[in-house]
Parts: C-alpha cells; structure tokens; sequence
C-alpha cells in the first residue's frame, strides 16, 4: 500500500478513536442524569439465559476434571498391562 494512504488510514482511525471518546466524554453528565431519574444505578439480576450459562461452565469444569481423570486412570492401566505384558512372555516362553 502506497505510504500516504497508510499515512491517511492512520490518522483517520486516530480521528475516529478520538471523536469516539469525545462524543462519550459529552453525554456522559446526559447519561448520569438519565440514570439518576430511571433508578438504572444497580446492576440487573441474572437473568435465566445468565443463570444457564453459568450452570453450563460449571459442568464444563466438572466435565473437564472427569475426563482428565479417566485419562489418567486409563494410562496407568495401559502401563500396568505393558509391565505385565512384558513379564509374562518370557515366563510363557519357559
């Protein structure tokens, strides 16, 4: 890309980050006020679809923790059989 135009989309993107942070800066005493006259200060409940979520990060963590478990349980079986594998031929062979 020529320089001027990556010069112009820099300075365009600065501008807009700015105007953006203007335009908050300006509505922030309206906001204040609207929130002062709904009583929209606190922070809503958890609504159900919240609730879920949290209930299905849950299960993932307990999911998780069950299947590194297994996985290790299945690897020390693996080995025990491997160990014992290798000590039964040569008995067999005898």
């Amino acid at each position: 890309m020529n320089r001027h135009f990556e010069d112009a989309r820099y300075y365009l993107t600065r501008a807009g980050k700015k105007a953006k942070q203007g335009v908050a800066e300006e509505l922030e005493p309206v906001e204040e006020k609207f929130k002062a006259l709904t009583g929209d200060d606190e922070e809503p409940e958890l609504g159900r679809l919240d609730n879920i979520r949290e209930e299905l990060e849950e299960i993932e963590e307990r999911a998780e923790g069950e299947a590194k478990e297994a996985v290790t349980k299945a690897r020390e079986r693996i080995r025990s059989y491997r160990e014992g594998e290798d000590a039964t031929p040569s008995e067999s062979k005898a």
